[in-house]
């Protein structure tokens, strides 16, 4: 019986991956690396963002800081969180259903938690959630349990009692292996995940609405 949710923040409640992927090229670009690789996101997504920074500066030779970079890039994409990025289709019918059944939710994210706080605030849903999890809190990121673990703690429920959405391969992998409940979602970023997602996730569904077949 799911008595918790855990949500991923981007690709599986707000439609978002793209302007990462976009981003990372941008960023590079304009620190002289004309011709990023075309799977530079794909690798970059699976890190931490200061792992991230440390990986384009010894990967391609950049002058800079860790914190230049992880202060840069949230500049590059803050506009897109405060003014543009929407919702993912049936995100309110769904947390709908979770509060007709009393059902608690919160958000575990590898974004910069004023990106999430912004974007969350301006679609009016970040009162909803009973809590934002984010790497300040939990460093290592999501290739470890230890975010998932919190969110657990958080709603005061065990591994098993969770529902883990979200995305990603990697993440999911994290959450089997931490002994969650999980959903994969569809989102065209990481579409080409999907049949491993299918195989490795208690449920895989193209969109939210889906969810609430398992409730």
């Amino acid at each position: 019986m799911i008595k918790g949710v855990i949500f991923d923040l981007d690709g599986t409640i707000i439609d978002s991956m793209n302007i990462w992927c976009n981003i990372d090229h941008a960023f590079l670009k304009e620190n002289g690396i004309e011709n990023p690789p075309a799977d530079v996101s794909d690798k970059v997504k699976k890190l931490t963002i200061d792992d991230a920074a440390k990986y384009f500066i010894n990967n391609f030779g950049l002058k800079c800081t860790v914190k230049y970079i992880v202060d840069r890039i949230e500049e590059l994409v803050r506009i897109e969180y405060e003014e543009n990025i929407p919702l993912k289709p049936y995100v309110n019918e769904v947390l709908d259903i979770l509060d007709r059944k009393n059902i608690p939710y919160g958000i575990a994210t590898a974004t910069y938690r004023s990106l999430a706080e912004s974007v969350l605030k301006r679609l009016g849903i970040y009162r909803r959630f009973r809590f934002l999890l984010t790497e300040s809190e939990y460093p290592r990121g999501k290739n470890f349990p230890d975010i998932y673990i919190g969110g657990a703690e958080h709603l005061g429920f065990s591994p098993n009692e969770v529902l883990v959405v979200e995305d990603s391969l990697h993440c999911i992998e994290t959450a089997v292996k931490a002994g969650f409940v999980t959903v994969g979602v569809y989102d065209e970023v990481s579409a080409e995940e999907r049949d491993i997602m299918e195989r490795i996730s208690d449920y895989y569904f193209e969109s939210l609405d889906k969810i609430e077949s398992i409730l």
